[in-house]
């Protein structure tokens, strides 16, 4: 007996010996069935290149779940998941929290390159006071989506780019297509009472000081905020270029929907829908084209910028691997390979110019100059409270429930109460 014990002992030391030479890796990552089978055919190449092993934990397709997922063990100082995949705005949580594991260190030692990365994206959203706490894997801003065979037909050689001659093209179209199509409406977008609805209302917001400054005196009660919930409003009661719907049911499918169905001139959506506008039981089908979103005279066009960053956990025990491990993530082959097989947005802008890329997917050279002028929403810890204040107010302006200023005075005093809890 003592010598099967002496005998387990000895196996026992061997197997924590052999562990420590050969960590495993824990990668969080969540998505559909079809994506997160693609992420286990990377890891593995990565295990082959590498000999890394990998395990990945697989989390469900919804957003709140999955960041429910990464919060636990983080919020416990946990070893795993060493690596997580993480929506864009989490970061300013996750980072405030001192869970991500600054990178700057890796960066230098490895005298690693960042330029084939958006700077501004760099800069807005993976950097946390001063540090590299994040990369982006794939990026998402919102796109104007237009009916090319459309414009042609009533004489307009190209798409608005400013909010007013978007007026004039929409109006005088949607009249003459009314004619023999009752359920055709000139646009369509995002209004329901949920994220999408901020992401759209920054896009209105783009004249100087519209948007939500967290940084010194509190701006949300602004006249360039004003202005811009105001025209979101009217586009559904004043003109009725929009669906009445627009404020109860248009979130991102339901929006994709009408405009695929052939009911609709311009479509504010992200660029995954390009892919299913050019389906084969699309009515759209070789119809459509993309642009960058329109301004009002005097601003500049701006697209909310959404996608999911990758990001270290500051509790990891294999720190080295998941650095590793990120580089092979976000490497040019990699996120070529997301492009071609899953559709995703490289986050890298040197994929954008690769020529069997732009063979599949033509509209790839519009989207690389809408990236440049994409723009978080606030990088703020308590974003999600604050978030959920001004979708319920704005929301209310475009349904005419409520005045505007009235709307965002009270959102003000709501915000600011969330503040004072946190800080």
């Amino acid at each position: 007996m003592k010598s099967i014990f002496k005998f387990s002992l000895i196996l026992l030391f061997a197997f924590t010996a052999c562990a420590k030479k050969t960590p495993e890796l824990v990668f969080s990552v969540g998505g559909a069935p079809n994506e997160l089978d693609f992420w286990e055919e990377i890891i593995s190449d990565f295990e082959k290149e590498k000999g890394i092993k990998v395990r990945i934990l697989r989390q469900p397709t919804d957003s709140d779940q999955r960041r429910q997922g990464i919060l636990i063990p983080m919020k416990a100082k946990i070893e795993n998941p060493d690596i997580f995949l993480m929506d864009i705005a989490w970061i300013p949580q996750f980072a405030a929290s001192n869970w991500l594991l600054p990178l700057d260190e890796y960066v230098q030692r490895d005298k690693y390159s960042l330029k084939p990365f958006w700077k501004n994206i760099l800069d807005l959203s993976d950097t946390y006071k001063n540090n590299i706490v994040a990369l982006p894997v794939y990026i998402d801003a919102g796109v104007l989506y237009y009916r090319k065979d459309l414009l042609k037909k009533y004489g307009f050689q190209n798409p608005p780019s400013t909010w007013s001659e978007f007026l004039k093209i929409s109006k005088k179209i949607q009249k003459a297509e009314r004619e023999k199509n009752s359920s055709f409406f000139a646009f369509v977008w995002q209004g329901a009472q949920y994220e999408g609805l901020i992401c759209n209302f920054l896009e209105f917001a783009s004249l100087d000081g519209g948007g939500f400054s967290f940084t010194g005196k509190l701006k949300i009660n602004t006249p360039a905020n004003i202005k811009a919930a105001d025209f979101m409003k009217d586009l559904i009661n004043k003109w009725k270029l929009s669906p009445p719907n627009t404020y109860t049911d248009m979130k991102e499918e339901q929006v994709r929907m009408f405009f695929q169905s052939g009911n609709a001139l311009f479509e504010r959506n992200w660029p995954y829908a390009w892919g299913l506008h050019q389906s084969d039981n699309s009515e759209i089908k070789g119809k459509v084209a993309i642009a960058a979103l329109p301004y009002f005279k005097g601003g500049k066009s701006v697209s909310t910028l959404g996608g999911w960053h990758i990001g270290i956990s500051r509790f990891s025990d294999s720190k080295d691997e998941a650095w590793a491990f990120m580089k092979y993530v976000v490497s040019k082959k990699v996120q070529k390979s997301f492009c071609l097989k899953l559709g995703w947005n490289p986050a890298r802008k040197d994929v954008y110019s690769d020529a069997e890329i732009l063979k599949k997917y033509p509209h790839f050279k519009d989207l690389k100059n809408v990236f440049g002028n994409a723009s978080p929403r606030p990088a703020i810890p308590y974003y999600t409270q604050v978030s959920d204040v001004l979708q319920r107010h704005i929301n209310s302006i475009v349904a005419g429930k409520t005045d505007s200023k009235e709307a965002f005075n009270q959102a003000e005093f709501e915000i600011k109460n969330i503040i004072e809890r946190y800080e």
